[in-house]
């Protein structure tokens, strides 16, 4: 039953290789000017692939998405990294498994858009050849905008107009939506003379941070003002680590905090060389850009799947040059039964409105496999002291 649910996917796929999604309408904010996005992470498919509990444990993560997606009605989703558990797939099949996460979306009349994570980029799984396959979906905005193998595969930004917007030649975004690949994980196909894989750093690679701040300034140049922003990455960035060490609290940054931040450039040196070292810095350039840029509101990442909450860098922080301005670093939910834990699964839901936005206001919420919404809170200017509710911490399992 499983391998003909597979072939009815790939065969769509054959369909689906006509969509031509440079011609999607751009998004837009509803009448009522909102603008609502469902962020999923670390869905983990194909891992197990040879064993009985793989084929199971990926139909349970895609369920997730899918329920998820009934309840909330997004105008748009990001599937936040490590989709696909390279570690276990094999050459020939590896890219296939995006079929299957996709499928909710592309039934549904979705629109989304991903950020590849260090489980997408693995010796049998390529980050290039899983975007080509994923851009054969109609729906689907993920692309590469920063050339070169050392950038990644998901670099790009994409905005977000008014309702009222007839034609966005003439008009200027109401949001920008930045996406950034943090790799990791292994090069495709490589060995070194030894015949091991060889590492893939695991930051936001330094052509992307200059891609990042010239777009930006361009935009800013061309629009008059500082348009305002969320930014999505897989592996959460140092200063994650530093808030994470002042304290998080349950009722200021509610949601679970059950392990210890894993930050780009963990496991590498200063110089450059994976050798084990805690952290060798070398996020530093992005961590720079994040706090230099004007009405940033909110990074989001997944990667560590036991925690799920938000914490406002503003000021500095140990260790770190940058100087927080204000920015909101936030974890997702993870989605998947794929990966390490059985911490409940979900997702993260923001809820962008014109009115809010115009103080650089959003909304946040968990929406958990089971229907529940926790960890409901603003992101504004006092999200630190506000006190809402704990978060539960609840388990599931397959």
């Amino acid at each position: 039953m499983q391998q003909a649910s597979l072939l009815a996917l790939v065969l769509a796929a054959g369909v689906y290789g006509a969509a031509d999604n440079t011609k999607l309408s751009p998004l837009r904010f509803r009448e009522d000017g909102t603008f609502h996005i469902s962020v999923f992470s670390d869905l983990h498919l194909g891992m197990y692939a040879s064993t009985p509990r793989g084929p199971k444990q990926d139909a349970k993560s895609v369920s997730v998405l899918a329920s998820v997606l009934d309840i909330e009605k997004p105008d748009f989703a990001v599937i936040n990294g490590d989709l696909i558990n390279g570690d276990d797939t094999r050459v020939d099949n590896s890219t296939r498994y995006i079929d299957q996460i996709v499928k909710p979306l592309v039934d549904r009349n979705l629109t989304w858009g991903s950020t590849y994570g260090n489980h997408d980029h693995q010796p049998n799984l390529s980050g290039e050849l899983l975007l080509t396959r994923e851009q054969t979906f109609p729906g689907a905005r993920t692309r590469s905008m920063v050339p070169g193998v050392a950038a990644g595969s998901t670099n790009y930004y994409l905005p977000v107009y008014s309702a009222a917007c007839k034609n966005v030649t003439c008009c200027t975004p109401k949001l920008l939506l930045w996406f950034f690949d943090s790799r990791g994980g292994y090069y495709y196909q490589q060995r070194d003379r030894l015949g091991r894989a060889v590492h893939h750093p695991n930051w936001i690679d330094e052509s992307v941070v200059r891609w990042f701040e010239e777009t930006n300034a361009a935009l800013r140049t061309k629009h008059g003002r500082a348009i305002p922003s969320l930014g999505f990455v897989h592996i959460p960035v140092y200063a994650s680590v530093a808030l994470q060490n002042r304290g998080v609290h349950p009722n200021r940054q509610p949601g679970i905090n059950d392990e210890t931040a894993s930050p780009q450039a963990q496991g590498w040196c200063a110089g450059g060389v994976r050798d084990g070292c805690a952290y060798g810095g070398q996020d530093a350039a992005f961590m720079k850009a994040l706090a230099g840029t004007e009405g940033l509101m909110a990074l989001f990442s997944g990667h560590d799947h036991a925690n799920s909450w938000c914490y406002k860098w503003d000021g500095e922080l140990p260790g770190i040059e940058a100087k927080g301005r204000g920015v909101n670093l936030c974890y997702g939910q993870h989605t998947g039964y794929g990966g390490y834990g059985d911490w409940i699964r979900g997702s993260r839901e923001l809820i962008v409105s014109l009115d809010k936005l115009k103080d650089l206001v959003i909304d946040s919420h968990i929406r958990t496999e089971r229907g529940e919404v926790i960890g409901k809170v603003s992101l504004n200017a006092t999200y630190g002291q506000d006190m809402y509710p704990a978060s539960p911490n609840d388990k599931t399992y397959l």
